[in-house]
């Protein structure tokens, strides 16, 4: 059984291609949106951390598009993870 993202819908574990929308390299820290992804065909945007580029990198363009799981992490907070460019 899949467990579901309360707020968008999201499978946890389950593959999703987006698109980055944002990455700062100076915090690590970035921004991956989907577009009609939810419930509602809305947008849902996830953060991610440069750890969670696959290639080690730990570095990405804007406007990549990428594949990546969706993971549980702290507070009920989801995040992108294992994130590859495709």
């Amino acid at each position: 059984m899949a467990l579901i993202d309360r707020a968008g819908g999201l499978l946890v574990g389950s593959e999703y291609l987006g698109e980055v929308a944002g990455f700062d390299e100076a915090s690590g820290l970035g921004t991956i949106t989907l577009k009609g992804a939810n419930r509602d065909g809305d947008p849902v945007t996830l953060g991610f951390h440069c750890t969670q580029i696959a290639d080690g990198s730990r570095t990405i363009a804007k406007a990549t598009r990428v594949r990546f799981r969706v993971m549980p992490v702290n507070l009920g907070i989801f995040e992108a993870s294992t994130i590859e460019p495709c």
